[in-house]
Parts: C-alpha cells; structure tokens; sequence
C-alpha cells in the first residue's frame, strides 16, 4: 500500500496580486470659469447657431464651474484644420502626460527607469510615435520598457485602461506598470458644424491627464488598495449614442440627448453583469466610484442604483473643478475618494463609446 505520510507537502504558493502604488494628476495652464465659458461661445457661435439662446442654460444647469485648455482662448477664435489640431496636440499632449506620469511615480516612490510597462490612453488626438515614446527622453525610461498604446475608449478609458495596465501587471510578479491617460477635449471645439452637440461639448469638457503606477506581487506585500479583474459590458446596436464623427476639419462629437435616460434605464443591468463576473454583488460594494459625464448622467447613476440624491460628492465636486476631461476624470475621482479616507470594497465606472460600461473593483484597507 502506498505510504502518504512522508511524502513532501506541496509549496504553498502565494497568490500573486495588484496594487495600485500611485496616483497623479495634471492640468493645462488655461483655466475658464464657466462663466466666461458661456460668454465666448455666445459670441463665437451664437450668430451662427440659431438655437444658441435655448441651450444657453444649460451652461448653468452642467454642474461645471471652471475648467482647463490647453490652449489660450484666442486659439479657439477661429476654425482649424484637422492639420492644425493635430499640430496642437502634439505640443500640448506630451507635456500633461510627463506632468501626469512623474506626479504619480512621485506618489508611488518609483523611478521612471523602473517602469516595465506603459499603459498610454487617449482618444482625442493622434500621435505616431505615441505619446509615451514622444516623453520618452524627458521622463527617462528604459530602452526596453513596453508601450501599449490605447486609442478610441473615449470616457471609459480611464478605467479600461486601468483595467488593462492591472492585467498586464498580473501576468508577472515584480512588474511595475504605468498607465497614464491624456485627453485634450478642447482641441475639437468646432465651429464650423453647428450640432446641438457641439455647444454641449463647450458646456462639459475640458483637458487633462491622470496617471496610475501598478505594481504586482505576493499577497502578503500587497499596498493598501488592491485591483481585482477589470469588466466591460457593451450594449448592442448603441454605435450612435457617443463617440466622434471625423471629417476633412477634424473630430466632432457624438454625445446623444438619450444618454440620461439610457443610464437610468441599463446602467444597473451593467453594473450588476460585470459584478457577478468578477465574483462580487451589489451589496459587497461600499462605494460606487464613478466618471462624472454630466450632472444628469451622475442624477440617472443615483437613481438606477438607489443611492440617495447627491450621494456621488467627489463626481460632483470633480466635475465642478475641471469638467469633463474624458478618460482621466474617472481617476481625479478615485483619487478625491482615496484621500477622503474611504475604504472598502470599491466599484471604479465608466461609461465610453461602444455604448460600453467598464468597471474596475478595488479593495482598500483602512489608512
């Protein structure tokens, strides 16, 4: 009979985990209350637009104060080429991503040199080389660091792509990834097209860039906040509800009037899939995390998911300081929420073309 009490027990073999290790965020130098907002779009596309009076409120109903451009006001007096927009973003996109990126890595502790992997999400401009390989020199990183560029995510890159850089992280223990996301909303101000959602976009958006620093390792030597699997649900036959529009002067906004009530009415369904897929219900979660698309989308997130009014603070307070940024505004969030203390099981969502929701859980320990 085969003897089993001296054979060697297997190694216990530590559960490899991600942690988030550093947060960062930017900001252009051009800051626009929104007042003054209001002002220039009038006299830039009032005459133009004869329905401009009737939207005029929602200037002050967006929930937006102030935001920042990355470039001067004047610059946004006259039409562009998509040449010239180009142009622009690559002036301008380079320098929030190295702000973004030596800001989180300053939080994180870590070296650029030590970054294995680069995590670059942007969809509001074209850079080829891309943005990480046009910061290379200045930010330090090693010649043979990984680049994944992402494009097309719109609002939900942030977390997509912070999804991404934890599974890339996951896949070898020690890897230190950086994901940074870089928008430039502002470069596509047109006014030339004339749609109803092109003066919501001068309503909304504004610039800017976060950056995550992720590193990988035992369970035992895990930070404070840990990324679970990252989950995405897309809806069919909704191509039309957000994106761009490209034509000969650009990009142009698709931000369709039915995105509220669409929220209110599926965003739970959503929330709930990708919860279950990552093991997780409703009533695991502490604390909804959420990019702040518009005071309306943050009423229909409360509504659907049975949160009481004005329960999303830090999205409000988000999006009353910078606007809309697109992909990074999820992680000005997350990082307002961190540093009020919270902990617990967290739920980071975003909504983005496709029509897609994306959710990243994350576990906090108490500070």
């Amino acid at each position: 009979m085969l003897q089993l009490t001296n054979l060697p027990m297997p190694a216990v073999v530590d559960k490899t985990v991600v942690s988030l290790a550093g947060l960062g965020t930017a900001l252009p130098p051009h800051q626009l209350s929104q007042s003054m907002a209001k002002t220039y779009a009038k006299a830039l596309l009032g005459p133009r637009y004869t329905h401009f009076d009737r939207l005029a409120p929602a200037f002050e109903n967006a929930g937006v104060d102030t935001r920042y451009l990355v470039q001067p006001v004047s610059w946004y007096e006259r039409d562009h080429s998509w040449s010239e927009r180009g142009s622009a973003y690559l002036e301008t996109a380079p320098d929030l991503f190295i702000h973004a990126a030596r800001s989180a890595l300053a939080d994180a502790g870590v070296a650029a040199e030590d970054v294995d992997v680069i995590v670059t999400v942007s969809s509001t401009g074209i850079a080829t080389p891309s943005l990480e390989a046009q910061a290379f020199k200045a930010m330090g990183f090693r010649n043979d660091v990984q680049r994944v560029p992402v494009f097309g995510l719109g609002c939900a890159g942030g977390v997509s792509g912070l999804s991404l850089a934890a599974r890339l992280a996951s896949t070898r223990p020690g890897q230190t990834v950086l994901m940074v996301a870089v928008e430039t909303c502002s470069l596509s101000f047109r006014t030339d097209r004339l749609q109803k959602a092109d003066i919501i976009a001068t309503v909304l958006f504004g610039d800017g860039a976060a950056a995550a620093v992720l590193q990988s390792g035992p369970a035992v030597t895990a930070g404070r906040v840990t990324l679970g699997e990252g989950q995405e649900y897309l809806w069919p036959d909704t191509l039309a509800i957000m994106g761009w529009d490209v034509d000969d002067n650009g990009l142009g906004v698709v931000f369709d009037r039915s995105i509220p009530g669409f929220v209110e009415s599926h965003f739970r369904e959503a929330v709930e899939a990708m919860l279950d897929r990552a093991d997780l219900t409703l009533g695991d979660v502490d604390r909804l995390v959420c990019h702040p698309g518009g005071a309306k989308v943050l009423e229909a997130i409360e509504a659907t998911m049975g949160l009481a009014p004005g329960s999303l603070d830090a999205e409000r307070d988000t999006l009353r300081a910078q606007g809309n940024m697109s992909a990074p505004t999820a992680l000005f969030v997350l990082d307002k929420v961190l540093k009020s203390g919270q902990s617990g099981q967290l739920a980071l969502c975003a909504l983005g073309p496709g029509f897609t929701a994306s959710m990243l859980p994350l576990t906090v320990a108490p500070s």
